[in-house]
């Protein structure tokens, strides 16, 4: 069965391009588009996607409402948030109602395509170049006390839970991440599982901001 996605991004142009990126692969097919969040319950209901692609700026229901809606309808679908990045905290409110994930506007087919399949398998979704962007602003952006409050919930990881959280916020897929620490990708899957726990956290993304907080964005 392809994954079902429904895009949310109030420029037609927009739109078409994602469309077009992602109906070129068989294992996906694009089952509807709205251009606002003011009704994506219904919408939801109607085109029963996968995947939620969402862009934040919208006329009416901004993205980061509209998640909210969607991740409270029961055994609703992943959303992952596109951003343009122009310096405010709409990308880790979307995150805390409930979005797996984030894509900067400018990401390539490649990772558009790849950020799908990842939150139609129940995965964190974290592009090389979306990271860079949320670490950058993470660092602008943390004081000192978040940092230590961070650096201590960090400490209570063990060595190898380190060794695989530090390369969390570099974006690297399980794959990646196993070729580097000597471990086979399902074992860095159940490792990136007990970080969260340990952290308190749900998933890579907020693993991510947890480390990058922390300071330990990039210390590989």
């Amino acid at each position: 069965m392809p994954i079902r996605v429904l895009l949310v991004d109030d420029d037609p142009l927009a739109r078409r391009s994602v469309a077009s990126i992602l109906e070129a692969h068989e294992d996906v097919s694009v089952v509807g588009e709205a251009d606002d969040g003011a009704g994506i319950g219904q919408r939801v209901r109607e085109s029963r996607p996968d995947v939620v692609l969402m862009d934040l700026r919208m006329r009416k229901v901004d993205g980061i409402e509209a998640t909210r809606e969607v991740r409270a309808i029961p055994d609703g679908p992943e959303v992952v948030v596109l951003t343009t990045w122009d310096g405010d905290d709409a990308v880790m409110r979307a995150l805390e109602a409930g979005a797996s994930g984030f894509l900067v506007k400018t990401a390539g087919p490649g990772e558009i395509y790849r950020a799908v399949r990842a939150a139609a398998e129940g995965d964190s979704v974290m592009s090389p170049s979306s990271t860079r962007h949320f670490i950058d602003s993470m660092h602008s952006d943390s004081g000192w006390r978040e940092r230590r409050m961070a650096r201590k919930r960090v400490a209570t990881l063990s060595d190898r839970e380190l060794e695989v959280a530090k390369r969390i916020p570099l974006g690297e897929s399980n794959e990646a991440i196993a070729a580097v620490v000597h471990l086979s990708p399902a074992s860095v899957k159940q490792y990136v599982a007990q970080i969260s726990e340990k952290l308190g956290v749900q998933g890579r993304v907020q693993i991510a901001v947890l480390m990058t907080k922390a300071g330990f964005a990039g210390e590989v």
